[in-house]
């Protein structure tokens, strides 16, 4: 069964939250998109055994992206059986799906949300109000990923929510 970082396993199984799982979702710990993917994750791990080992951390949406964030190492296992558990689980909320982990460097992290587009270049700009902005460049997209649908706004608010990194995206040769 994933395990859920704030939500016990009985009360994703059953539905009904206990009172600490009650108070988590209450005070933000937990979202509803949180249960709902849990819920999903839990219906589809009878099929995918590997997703009896996974460690989910939560789910967060912007626009038509779904970003689930997983434990070290469970990228490899919810991308398994030919990236047919991600497509279902895309199916299923109508959403792109998007697998990150928790706990990883900001490069990591930044070539996980751009996947399978490759990151050529991070760079920090100090803004005159003393903000910083980090600057990723990506590699031209090739003729054979023209197809391939990238919503950048939607990934450059998931970076804002999850790291809390403002993002400004390029794309290079």
């Amino acid at each position: 069964m994933p395990k859920m970082a704030n939500i016990c396993d009985f009360c994703l199984k059953s539905g009904i939250l206990c009172p600490k799982c009650q108070a988590n979702l209450r005070s933000g710990k937990v979202t509803d998109i949180d249960l709902k993917v849990g819920r999903l994750l839990l219906s589809l791990e009878n099929t995918y055994s590997p997703l009896q080992a996974i460690r989910f951390y939560g789910a967060l949406e912007a626009d038509d992206v779904l970003a689930v964030i997983v434990g070290r190492g469970d990228v490899a296992r919810l991308l398994s059986y030919g990236g047919k558990i991600i497509r279902e689980l895309g199916e299923k909320v109508g959403k792109t799906v998007r697998v990150l982990e928790h706990g990883v460097d900001a490069r990591k992290f930044l070539e996980d949300l751009f996947a399978p587009l490759s990151v050529i270049t991070i760079n920090t700009i100090w803004l005159p109000d003393g903000t910083t902005e980090t600057r990723v460049i990506l590699r031209k997209r090739s003729r054979r990923m023209k197809s391939l649908l990238i919503n950048v706004e939607a990934l450059k608010e998931i970076a804002k929510k999850v790291r809390g990194i403002t993002l400004r995206v390029e794309f290079g040769r």
